[in-house]
């Protein structure tokens, strides 16, 4: 099934060549959470601090049961510190 990867700020190194925008549309299995998407490109989970599927938050402890969908959009950011 495809779904849109959209890694932000310093994790959009992590995205794979062809990637526009900070964003890619990748092939995946039918069953695979947002941890097992993160652990494929290498995003160092201690450090995905806003996940967002679909526009709605994704908490820490769901991550490893919040399966994907046909037509998903997985979006991660680091946490940004600001002054």
């Amino acid at each position: 099934m495809k779904i849109t990867l959209k890694l932000y700020a310093s994790f959009g190194k992590y995205l794979p060549a062809g990637a526009r925008n900070n964003t890619i549309v990748i092939e995946v299995d039918e069953v695979v959470n947002v941890h097992e998407i993160l652990n494929l490109y290498s995003v160092p989970l201690e450090e995905a601090h806003l996940v967002v599927v679909n526009g709605v938050f994704v908490c820490e402890s769901e991550r490893d049961h919040h399966l994907l969908q046909v037509g998903d959009t997985l979006a991660v950011w680091p946490a940004v510190a600001g002054g």
